[in-house]
Parts: structure tokens; C-alpha cells; sequence
């Protein structure tokens, strides 16, 4: 499997924030920018203030999966960022809804057809 780079500073996830789009699904939310490196870095956010430890983890591991099912055929540059949807609830969290929240988004920003 192929190995996902990710965004693991601050001022990344910042920089995403600002000056990103976003979508908002049903469970999840999702920032993009446009970068000039050739290739996609995700980033995934969930407060401690939702769950504990092993529930989050349990949420990005889903996320992380639904990610990985789409395949980018062309040559993609994007900092994408992932942030759970404070108004779902942390129990429902499922492979196929965060699925459809990604492919929504990803249809919507043109990053697949």
C-alpha cells in the first residue's frame, strides 16, 4: 500500500484554514488548498473534547481508509485537511458515510470525475 504524506505542523493546518475551500458532509468537514509539491498531504483533526483516545483514533483510522480507496489518476497537488463534524454523533461514525462525505467533496473541487 502506498504510503500518505501528511500535514503535521501548525501553521500547515493554518495555512490550510485561511486560505483553503471547504466542504461540509454529514460527518466530515474538509479544507483544500492547491500546493506545488506534486503530490496530496492530509491532515486530520478531532478534538480531545469529543472522545477519548481510542474512539479518535478509531475516526481517523476510517477516514484514513475512505481516503485511501479513492485513486488520484491524475497528478494531484492538494493539502487537504479532514476535521470531524461536531454535530455528528462520535457512535455513528461508519466506513460509507465518511465515504460519500469525501467523494462529495473530492466531485465538488474537481480533485476526481
Amino acid at each position: 500500500m502506498k504510503r500518505i504524506k501528511t500535514l503535521k505542523m501548525n501553521y500547515e493546518f493554518k495555512n490550510v484554514f485561511s486560505k483553503g475551500k471547504y466542504y461540509i458532509g454529514k460527518q466530515v468537514i474538509v479544507y483544500f488548498l492547491n500546493n506545488r509539491l506534486g503530490y496530496n498531504r492530509i491532515g486530520i483533526a478531532i478534538s480531545s473534547k469529543l472522545c477519548k483516545a481510542v474512539k479518535r483514533n478509531r475516526i481517523k483510522r476510517l477516514i484514513r481508509a475512505s481516503y485511501q480507496r479513492f485513486c488520484f489518476t491524475e497528478v494531484s497537488s492538494y493539502d487537504i485537511v479532514f476535521i470531524w463534524n461536531k454535530k455528528a454523533n462520535i457512535e455513528d461514525a461508519s466506513f460509507e458515510i465518511i465515504s460519500k462525505d469525501l467523494n462529495k467533496a473530492f466531485l465538488k473541487f474537481g480533485i476526481i470525475k
